[in-house]
């Protein structure tokens, strides 16, 4: 896999499925800022606060190049191609996607306690014009599915089990996706200024070993008590550089 370049958004990014893409970083002049809502809106209502943020900050639609969505409940394999069919229709009204290839990063989670009546955004990320060099980046979420394959069942660690010995598997595989898709921008654990995991089941067992050793809790961790977004799924992580971070209503 290697970057292309986003040039209207002012990144480029990792090419994965027509949904989302492995992950994006700045390009020169350009840093990434992230927004975060006090309260997760409904998509659409969700989508018209990201138009009038941008129109605000005298950015573009195009601009627009990370989001952070929360689900009610995990899709079944065709639930998800059916919502994700809905949701880059946006994409496409805003010239991002072009019907085949999606630059922008995303990570979709369900939350196990008080989850959304319907899908939500979270938070996203959007590109700014920046003369400063710190790298910038946003690494998708992945879950513990290898690529390719026609079902999640097909090509997930250790599907259907969630011993602890099970967890540390899925959790590795993950972070060995994480390390992958940050060596691709050019990047390692230590340029990144937040990771979060997502998953219901314990993480104690192989914090310390796995998770903190390899540097990826270096800014510490945010454990969402989330399932990932698809059924048979456990444990998933991202992982970002920003400029700037903000909280709106």
């Amino acid at each position: 896999m290697t970057t292309q370049v986003f040039a209207s958004g002012g990144y480029r990014f990792m090419p994965a499925v027509f949904q989302y893409s492995a992950g994006v970083a700045a390009e020169a002049r350009f840093q990434i800022e992230r927004v975060t809502f006090r309260e997760p809106l409904p998509l659409a209502q969700g989508f018209e606060r990201v138009e009038a943020i941008l129109a605000e900050r005298e950015r573009p639609l195009t601009a627009f190049c990370a989001c952070e969505l929360r689900s009610p409940l995990p899709f079944s394999d065709d639930g998800f191609r059916t919502f994700n069919e809905h949701y880059v229709a946006t994409l496409a009204r805003w010239g991002i996607y072009d019907g085949k290839t999606n630059p922008v990063a995303r990570s979709n989670v369900c939350p196990e306690l008080a989850p959304p009546a319907q899908p939500c955004l979270h938070a996203f990320s959007f590109t700014v014009p920046s003369e400063r060099r710190t790298p910038t980046f946003v690494v998708a979420g992945s879950g513990e599915a290898r690529e390719g394959g026609a079902l999640y069942r097909e090509r997930t660690i250790r599907y259907g089990e969630t011993s602890p010995e099970a967890m540390r598997e899925k959790a590795v595989f993950v972070l060995g996706e994480m390390e992958r898709r940050l060596s691709l921008l050019g990047r390692t654990w230590s340029d990144t200024t937040a990771t979060q995991v997502y998953t219901v089941h314990d993480l104690y067992p192989f914090f310390a070993a796995e998770i903190v050793r390899r540097g990826a809790a270096r800014a510490g961790l945010t454990w969402h008590l989330c399932r990932p977004p698809v059924r048979g799924l456990e444990y998933e992580m991202d992982c970002r550089s920003v400029a700037a971070e903000l909280f709106v209503e």
